[in-house]
């Protein structure tokens, strides 16, 4: 009997549970992105404040929230396990294996990425998550708008969405190729859908701190 376990234990399953719960993350993104956008509402913080309310209390959302926490975990930590194999598997530099000419920066710096992009995480969510899940503080827009009027806070911000992008650049087309989804006929569409989480998914997150730090009312 074929199961989750016996799948998982495989090289092949490890890389498939990877690009399967990374394309599922993407898809956190963007809803978290559009569900953001009430920020610029010119309400002060009424609409975002409201939707920062749905989310925290609907029962559905919550049962969600578990499930992303499970896929972000599987990611990171099966990620790593492959990177750390790797690495064993290949004593020898990149130097001398014109590692250059054999892959792209992004796929060579994908730990890396990966590490500070975890590193934002705990803080984004030390600034924002935890207050207002734990802390009684009520007014997320508020915190936003505090948060987003620090120049250092912004800077960081903005170099971990941008690291996030890189990150996803090799990240989304790569979960496809584990999947068998390489095939010249498909490449431009999925090349495409690729330039929406790596650039245009960053963008609309940059836009935040950007916007605020300019308009500190």
């Amino acid at each position: 009997m074929v199961t989750f376990s016996s799948i998982y234990n495989s090289s092949v399953g490890k890389k498939f549970v990877v690009g399967l719960t990374g394309l599922f993350l993407c898809s956190f993104l963007v809803v978290h992105l559009v569900g953001n956008f009430q920020l610029f509402k010119n309400d002060n913080g009424v609409a975002f404040d409201a939707y920062s309310h749905f989310m925290s209390t609907n029962p559905v959302i919550r049962t969600v929230e578990i499930v992303l926490v499970v896929g972000f975990l599987l990611h990171m930590f099966t990620s790593a396990y492959l990177w750390f194999k790797n690495r064993e598997a290949r004593p020898v530099k990149y130097k001398v294996n014109a590692a250059g000419e054999n892959s792209t920066l992004a796929s060579r710096t994908m730990f890396v990425t990966g590490s500070i992009v975890f590193i934002f995480l705990v803080i984004h969510l030390r600034t924002f998550f935890v207050p207002t899940r734990f802390g009684g503080e009520e007014k997320m827009y508020e915190l936003v708008k505090t948060a987003f009027q620090n120049p250092l806070y912004d800077l960081f911000y903005i170099v971990a969405i941008g690291l996030l992008g890189f990150h996803l650049r090799h990240g989304f087309q790569s979960a496809f190729q584990t999947f068998g989804i390489k095939h010249k006929k498909y490449t431009p569409y999925i090349e495409a859908a690729s330039a929406i989480f790596w650039l245009l998914i960053p963008l609309g997150y940059i836009s935040m701190p950007v916007y605020f730090y300019l308009n500190p009312f």
